[in-house]
């Protein structure tokens, strides 16, 4: 299975660090934050992962190169224009085959991946869900019975890590678009399975959550 890290971002709440920085270069105890995901892609065995880019892309891709530092192959998937999540993919899938393919957020920060496997006959996305921070109380979906609702209580937030079956986006025209939308349909047809990530995630989406993570990190290497 191949690996797809989103990493086109603006990141506009990170700045002023992201003024001169695509957001994944961001560091955490002076690591970037798209260099742990390398390298826990690389633990879990996977060998190939393309990874898209737009603002101050050329910088991510001198920092990285082919990724042969950490034994992987990465490809890039260039954006001149905003394309979202579902589009960034899209334009992303001659890269990425035609096989179920392993997508997470450039910017969120974890301690292990979870465990992950192909899609079943018919399924179109397996997500993981996490508590709901604070910033995003109300959470996005419900875990029902191993599948995952738009309906339900004690809705739990989506960690912006998920498998995904191509034929979910080569339906779609349009080449700039959310992947919200998606997911909700196949998620009304019951295509949708999910589980819940009970280890550390954190969305870096401030500098103030990400000194929090620093913090963690340091606390956690003395």
């Amino acid at each position: 299975m191949k690996a797809m890290i989103l990493a086109a971002g603006r990141g506009e709440r990170l700045r002023p660090l992201t003024d001169s920085l695509p957001k994944p270069l961001v560091e955490v105890a002076r690591k970037p934050l798209i260099v742990y995901h390398l390298e826990k892609l690389a633990l879990a065995g996977f060998k190939e992962v393309i990874i898209n880019h737009a603002w101050l892309g050329h910088k991510l891709v001198s920092a990285l190169g082919d990724g042969a530092k950490w034994g992987l192959k990465i490809s890039y998937s260039e954006e001149t224009q905003a394309l979202e999540t579902g589009g960034g993919i899209k334009k992303a899938l001659t890269l990425l085959g035609d096989e179920p393919f392993f997508v997470i957020n450039g910017d969120v920060f974890i301690d292990v991946l979870p465990k992950i496997e192909s899609l079943a006959s018919g399924e179109l996305a397996h997500l993981w869900l996490v508590d709901n921070p604070i910033q995003h109380p109300q959470g996005d979906f419900a875990l029902l019975n191993g599948k995952v609702s738009m309906f339900g209580e004690n809705k739990l937030t989506f960690s912006g890590m998920g498998v995904y079956h191509p034929d979910m986006f080569t339906q779609v025209s349009a080449q700039a678009f959310a992947l919200a939308p998606l997911l909700r349909e196949a998620m009304a047809n019951g295509q949708v399975m999910g589980d819940y990530f009970d280890h550390y995630w954190c969305d870096v989406g401030t500098v103030e959550r990400l000194a929090q993570i620093e913090t963690r990190e340091i606390q956690k290497g003395k």
